[in-house]
């Protein structure tokens, strides 16, 4: 697939990175997860950008994006993508968000619902027990362990993730998302993500309580929910009972299972299926 074009946008008191895909059709603004970084958009871009353009952010703290040294939060993601969005003159776009990317666009556009043009929430913004956001945490973990820890080599810093179960296959997608991430430092590289901001990041987001703005977004809203728990068989960010309120709950949303993929298999993986119904979702009448 083409590379996309990377460019630098201004954030609310920050640069932002992202990338960009050309395309003709509606504007799609892109948040990754929580230690993720614009590239784990590539492999559905791909599909999409013949249709759209697609724009994925950095968030701050990740991958090339600014790394003030506090402000790590939902409430500052949002007012950076409002700045981002009025910086790039982007009136209206689709907000399309991943795990902690879903919890932002979710608050997002009940709080801006006249710059939503369509909403879609994959694999996250549903409100979870204590017990159930534990089982997330520990499914992301081995995601967690690699930040601040010096590799010898990228191929040393790949090697557990080449072996990880929920990345199975491993694809060139993957290769790109972990390079791109990477910094090199005195005795090897490390992820650009420093673990401070993620723990900030975590503390903040349990304060939150997604479900007080379901009844508040406006737009047309997606849901996509991988089936497959990630190291066990019911570490879900959505399961059954979180997704079936959001759709209760949201005023104008439906969900599609995207059978067979876990968290990371949902975005990671080519999904004919799951590209089809994005598609769907955005030709279709508001």
């Amino acid at each position: 697939m083409p590379e996309p074009i990377m460019m630098k946008a201004k954030g609310d008191g920050v640069n932002i990175q992202l990338a960009v895909w050309e395309g003709t059709g509606k504007q799609i603004l892109c948040i990754h997860g929580i230690t993720a970084n614009s590239r784990f958009w590539d492999c559905l871009a791909s599909a999409l950008a013949s249709h759209h353009r697609v724009i994925a952010m950095d968030l701050r703290g990740r991958g090339h994006s600014d790394k003030p040294p506090t402000g790590y939060s939902i409430k500052h993601h949002c007012k950076d993508i409002l700045t981002l969005m009025n910086d790039q003159g982007l009136e209206r776009p689709v907000l399309m968000g991943h795990s902690l990317g879903a919890f932002i666009s979710l608050v997002f556009a009940a709080r801006y619902p006249q710059r939503v043009d369509r909403l879609i929430l994959v694999d996250g913004g549903g409100k979870l027990s204590e017990k159930q956001m534990a089982k997330v945490f520990a499914g992301i973990k081995p995601s967690l362990d690699r930040l601040g820890k010096i590799f010898h080599s990228f191929e040393d810093y790949i090697s557990q993730m080449k072996q990880a179960p929920y990345l199975q296959p491993w694809n060139s997608y993957m290769e790109t998302y972990f390079r791109y991430e990477v910094e090199e430092v005195k005795g090897g590289v490390r992820s650009r993500v420093h673990p401070k901001h993620i723990e900030e990041e975590a503390l903040n987001l349990k304060k939150v309580d997604p479900a007080q703005f379901y009844k508040r977004v406006q737009s047309p809203t997606l849901i996509l929910r991988a089936t497959k728990g990630m190291l066990t068989e019911d570490d879900l960010l959505l399961p059954e009972g979180v997704v079936g309120r959001m759709v209760r709950e949201i005023p104008n949303a439906k969900r599609i299972d995207v059978k067979g993929t876990n968290h990371y298999s949902i975005l990671f993986q080519p999904n004919k299926m799951r590209d089809q119904a994005i598609l769907k979702f955005l030709e279709a009448s508001s």
